[in-house]
């Protein structure tokens, strides 16, 4: 179980007013210690989710090879929640589940850094792509935006000249 301490997560920056939150739901920080051990499942439920993962900074030295593991098989499960969306856009392209499938191997020990950097490599190009095809997919939108503005435009003046009888 990993746990930290109110002196680790200070020492890490806690931020005042989520520190004064945990100590009171602790019973006060006179009554809990500064170096009493706080699991992070009991941050998850005294102060939430956003406080349990900045938390995982702040845990003892011997246990960041096991915080690192949970945070990459974590990180896999949020990954895969939205992958189906990348997916959808893009069929054909199996480098993101690839790196995940990766990722998750190596935090159980059954892949090496290398296939991990490459898997990570992969999955960058793929990102970059994506963000490319949708900068150029912006990018010819507002190109034709910018068109039927103009031509909207060019075509309220040519029925305005309808209008005074300018053109017959």
């Amino acid at each position: 179980m990993l746990t930290t301490t109110l002196r680790l997560l200070r020492q890490h920056g806690a931020c005042e007013p989520r520190d004064r939150h945990l100590c009171k739901a602790l019973g006060g920080e006179k009554q809990y210690g500064n170096d009493t051990p706080i699991t992070l499942e009991q941050i998850l439920d005294l102060n939430g989710m956003d406080d349990a993962l900045w938390a995982l900074r702040a845990v003892p030295k011997e246990q960041t090879e096991e915080r690192d593991r949970l945070a990459r098989l974590f990180a896999c499960d949020c990954a895969e929640v939205v992958l189906s969306i990348y997916e959808s856009r893009y069929p054909s392209d199996d480098r993101p589940r690839k790196a995940v499938d990766v990722a998750r191997r190596y935090a159980i020990g059954a892949a090496t850094r290398e296939e991990l950097a490459a898997a990570r490599a992969a999955a960058g190009d793929a990102a970059r792509d994506a963000a490319s095809a949708a900068a150029w997919a912006a990018a010819w939108a507002a190109a034709w935006d910018a068109a039927r503005a103009a031509a909207r435009e060019g075509q309220s003046n040519r029925f305005r000249q309808y209008l005074r009888g300018e053109v017959a």
